[in-house]
């Protein structure tokens, strides 16, 4: 099982981040399976990070085998969406991307991948979400304002990863990431449906 993530993908975000410019495809990393967490199971504030944040995001489940896909065919590839957060040590990615190094371990942490309850997705449906922090509303987001969508981020991963059944792909995160203490409480809903309740310990 591969975690996929993709940077960047709603307008909004990218602006709080202050990049400068709007990607031209994709903007992918990955998590190694030992950064997944799921419902039920709780986040543990590493030791190695003072300045933790969230980011709430869509979710895609693989659901078959394919490489070198085409974006007409795309749909078929997966099956079910969660939410889930993607936890990131933001001092140390700082100071990972000061020095020019690649910032694997401010992403790929033990536990930085959390994820909900899967339900099935429904094609060309705009899915609307919202995430809350200790029961108050921090980011909402919809699948219209993605940069580039499911299938095109399906399309480009696969052409250069096999991809998986059971392989997750993290879509993005709208505007409104920021940091978790202990006792924090987040929360993601699909309309009024909760899907994912991480409790920050």
């Amino acid at each position: 099982m591969k975690i996929f993530c993709v940077g960047l993908n709603y307008k909004e975000h990218i602006a709080e981040m202050k990049h400068a410019a709007f990607p031209e495809s994709p903007v992918i990393f990955m998590k190694p399976p030992t950064a997944l967490l799921k419902n039920g199971q709780s986040f543990f504030y590493p030791d190695f990070s003072s300045d933790v944040h969230y980011e709430g995001e869509i979710v895609l489940r693989v659901c078959k085998n394919g490489k070198k896909i085409d974006k007409k065919f795309a749909h078929k590839y997966y099956d079910a969406f969660t939410l889930g957060f993607d936890f990131t040590a933001r001092d140390l990615q700082a100071e990972q991307k000061s020095k020019g190094w690649p910032w694997e371990i401010a992403k790929g942490f033990d536990g930085s991948a959390f994820i909900g309850d899967f339900i099935p997705l429904v094609s060309n449906k705009i899915i609307s979400f919202s995430i809350l922090k200790n029961k108050e509303i921090v980011q909402q987001g919809d699948t219209s304002m993605l940069l580039f969508s499911f299938d095109e981020i399906v399309s480009y991963i696969s052409k250069f990863f096999t991809l998986q059944q059971g392989d997750l792909i993290y879509t993005g995160t709208p505007k409104g990431v920021g940091a978790v203490k202990i006792g924090d409480v987040l929360e993601g809903f699909v309309e009024d449906k909760l899907l994912v309740s991480c409790t920050i310990k």
